[in-house]
């Protein structure tokens, strides 16, 4: 019986992963969508750590190039994360009242 190729089989841990990725991510109720996205950040900048991990480790010209490409993507990952937790948390803040609206709420015209 032949062995199976190590690159077929992390070929179908990252589609599997993908798709449970998928349906883990659409699955959230929109109350721990700012929860998810702060472990998100987080797991991004541990991608950043082990890519440039890789870039430095690695020898060919290919694997180092791959290995600064991860680590671009990622930083841009976290950045873009960062600024939609962002978003996100500003969504939940309470607004205030201008206080021209505050005052002129109580009056009303005179006939």
């Amino acid at each position: 019986m032949d062995t199976v190729s190590p690159t077929l089989i992390n070929l179908i841990i990252f589609v599997l992963a993908i798709y449970v990725g998928y349906h883990v991510v659409w699955t959230v109720t929109p109350a721990l969508h700012t929860p998810l996205m702060a472990v998100t950040n987080a797991i991004s900048a541990i991608v950043i750590v082990g890519a440039m991990l890789a870039a430095a480790l690695t020898e060919t010209g290919l694997g180092k190039t791959m290995g600064v490409l991860a680590v671009a993507l990622a930083a841009a990952n976290v950045f873009g994360g960062f600024l939609v937790t962002r978003r996100m948390l500003e969504m939940f803040r309470k607004k205030e009242r201008k206080p021209e609206a505050a005052a002129g709420k109580g009056k009303e015209a005179a006939p």
